[in-house]
């Protein structure tokens, strides 16, 4: 498993962001709330969906939209004749709290293959193992509860050991838990191959450029292709 010592001291910065802490004039500040990503979803026109639904890593922060990881999915889909709609429901700034107060206002359509991307930062602001497990939980359950049939993918994510070796264990153990226990599909890490290396994210050390997006696209893809149908 990779370390994260390199990543660490971008993610304290990200903790400051997170909880509000941040000087006004410091730069490539996170904004707490992305409002491009504050309207409706966009309704599909009857093809297949796949829902992503996430924090600032799903939504593409920094970027042009269609350069996170979700408008890669899209394009690869389109490429190999695959009629799915891709979804972006990524707001920067949101834990699993707010996600879990969002998700029923999110699922206004059928859903396909649903994506969860969220937990990082309840890590990184020290919130209790167990509030995020549970929220998470809830949200897996709305999902359910709206359509047994949909796909449900959890995205594995690790925080680094700045709230101590225990909860950053404890946290990393949350995604693997929760998708033995509802039997939904896990990506084991979403930044696998990404976290911790300079090219692959922005000037800031925490979010990924251009082409660490194709790799986390690559990341979901490994798990989401054996679910598409033609």
């Amino acid at each position: 498993m990779r370390t994260f010592y390199i990543y660490f001291t971008f993610f304290v910065l990200s903790l400051f962001v997170s909880c509000g802490d941040k000087p006004k004039d410091a730069k490539n500040e996170e904004q707490p709330q992305n409002t491009e990503n504050t309207t409706e979803p966009e309704k599909t026109d009857g093809s297949n969906t796949i829902l992503v639904f996430g924090d600032s890593l799903t939504a593409g922060y920094g970027l042009d939209p269609n350069d996170a990881f979700s408008a890669v999915l899209q394009s690869k889909l389109d490429s190999l004749g695959y009629d799915y709609n891709v979804v972006n429901a990524g707001l920067s700034g949101e834990t699993t709290a707010s996600g879990k107060n969002r998700i029923s206002w999110v699922l206004k359509q059928n859903v396909d293959i649903f994506i969860l991307e969220l937990g990082a930062n309840d890590g990184l602001r020290g919130i209790p193992l167990d509030e995020t497990r549970t929220n998470l939980q809830a949200i897996i359950d709305t999902v359910r509860n709206k359509d047994p049939e949909t796909n449900i993918v959890l995205a594995g994510m690790q925080i680094p050991p700045n709230m101590g070796q225990e909860y950053t264990a404890d946290f990393r153990q949350i995604f693997p838990d929760l998708a033995a226990k509802n039997d939904v599909f896990l990506i084991p890490f979403l930044l696998e191959n990404v976290a911790g290396i300079p090219s692959l994210n922005q000037a800031d050390g925490i979010h990924p450029t251009v082409e660490g997006h194709k790799i986390v696209a690559k990341n979901v893809w490994e798990v989401i292709n054996p679910l598409l149908k033609k």
